[in-house]
């Protein structure tokens, strides 16, 4: 593998939204590559509350104080999206023990798909492991305060989102 490849970094999540958990993660892990690419996926399978491009123009917003991430949508299997873009590492967050089993499960596929990248596992900081895009979706939705776990332009387009839907 190129050393090229090696110092680039790929983070895929739906972002549904992007939280201060995600957040912290870039943050930690940007000073140790190149280059950084958040990959925001569609995943249409998931039902998102946010659109994709609102969904990468908020991640976009999110990180960039940082000069070497960059925040791209994609539409198709990550290990297509990690070739396309020349990543080398994938970086997946663990809050908890519960995430291990999920998280090395794809870890394994994706060795097996994309032999030549190699996962990198980090956990957030201690503040931001219980915050998870699920549980800000529905405290949002059900009207509640996210300011504390969401960048305020995120906490805003969710507040948007579901009075959009309002009947």
């Amino acid at each position: 593998m190129s050393s090229a490849r090696l110092r680039t970094a790929v983070y895929p999540g739906t972002f549904d939204p992007i939280t201060n958990g995600h957040i912290d993660l870039v943050d930690r892990a940007a000073p140790l590559f190149e280059r950084m690419i958040i990959g925001v996926a569609e995943s249409p399978g998931k039902g998102p509350a946010l659109p994709l491009e609102i969904r990468v123009d908020l991640a976009r917003k999110a990180v960039a104080h940082h000069a070497h991430v960059e925040v791209r949508g994609f539409n198709c299997l990550l290990a297509h999206f990690v070739a396309e873009v020349g990543g080398g590492v994938l970086l997946r967050g663990l809050r908890a023990v519960s995430d291990f089993e999920y998280e090395f499960q794809l870890a394994s596929m994706n060795r097996h798909l994309i032999p030549d990248v190699e996962t990198l596992f980090l956990t957030p900081a201690e503040q931001y492991g219980f915050i998870s895009s699920s549980l800000v979706r529905e405290i949002a939705r059900l009207g509640g305060d996210v300011s504390g776990f969401v960048p305020p332009q995120v906490a805003q387009a969710l507040q948007d989102e579901w009075q959009r839907r309002q009947p």
